[in-house]
């Protein structure tokens, strides 16, 4: 493995682990409402957004990014985004981990069909059997619950919205995470004061370790977003395709093991349909992409 595969192979790792685990922050600071939550969320992410193109040198890919189209697509992923923070917030909060991990198994084939839709890719044989069978495992999953898992369904078409409209703005990551932060900062700042005034909460959290805790949620929503950026420009798709599974399966242990959040029978059948179509799903992109590879090696051999 190479200097530049390693790097990028840690640099994902530590991105799926930090994801994995933002169920143990959020839960340790769930005497905070999940609105408080995010905008204090909002507001320490700018600052170590800002931080970040500082040490990397990117102020030029920032005012480069501040132009009428790219604000406007900006402030679009900005709400989708801060959509999917709070109902996660929210889900964490009320011991509804599984149904948000069982979202961001389901996210991949969502992001799929967003492609179909939005930007004309063509789907395989196979990925429309991993769809339909994922589609299986929503069904049952909704038998059970006896109604749709809103919570599932909502993390992972907001995230795979996020991820379409991003696609759209051809910008450094760090500088779009900080512009959005900068978007959203004003309501956030706005939110939070009211909500001070009403004597609910505090700038600073409510008591104990808050005043450290609370700071950590910029570099914890920044750190994995800027390590994800890192490793997609060193890795293949395949492999970032197969580690993004790391993050909702160690959500989904941790929501078991450590929140000890019930899981019925029923519920194993449906993560057992979602974990079927994404092995469907998977293993047809990898021959997909070895196909690729080797009719791009025959054609620069035929030249």
């Amino acid at each position: 493995m190479t200097r530049e595969l390693r790097l990028g192979f840690l640099c994902a790792l530590g991105a799926y682990l930090l994801w994995g685990g933002l169920p143990l922050y959020f839960r340790a600071l769930d005497h905070i409402e999940p609105q408080e939550m995010l905008a204090h969320r909002i507001l320490w992410g700018l600052p170590t957004g800002l931080v970040f193109i500082i040490i990397a040198h990117r102020w030029k890919e920032f005012r480069g990014a501040l132009t009428r189209s790219n604000l406007t697509w900006l402030a679009l992923s900005a709400i989708l985004i801060a959509t999917n923070w709070l109902i996660y917030i929210w889900a964490v909060s009320a011991e509804r981990v599984t149904e948000a991990s069982l979202g961001y198994f389901i996210n991949p084939l969502v992001s799929v069909l967003m492609g179909m839709v939005f930007f004309s890719e063509s789907l395989r044989r196979a990925q429309w059997v991993a769809i339909a069978i994922a589609v299986g495992g929503v069904s049952v999953m909704t038998w059970e619950l006896g109604r749709l898992p809103w919570v599932s369904l909502c993390l992972c078409f907001s995230f795979a919205s996020y991820g379409a409209v991003r696609k759209k703005v051809a910008i450094d990551s760090r500088a779009g995470f900080t512009i959005e932060t900068a978007i959203l900062a004003p309501l956030a700042f706005a939110w939070l004061t009211w909500f001070q005034s009403t004597g609910q909460g505090g700038w600073v959290g409510d008591y104990g370790w808050d005043w450290l805790t609370l700071p950590l949620a910029g570099p914890i929503t920044a750190v994995p977003l800027i390590l994800f950026a890192l490793a997609a420009k060193r890795l293949k798709l395949a492999t970032i395709g197969m580690m993004q599974y790391m993050t909702p399966t160690l959500q989904f242990l941790i929501a078991v093991l450590v929140f000890r959040e019930p899981f019925s029978s029923v519920e194993a059948i449906a993560f057992g349909l979602i974990w079927t179509a994404l092995i469907v799903f998977t293993t047809d992109s990898v021959i997909g992409e070895r196909k690729a590879r080797r009719l791009a090696r025959a054609a620069r051999l035929a030249e």
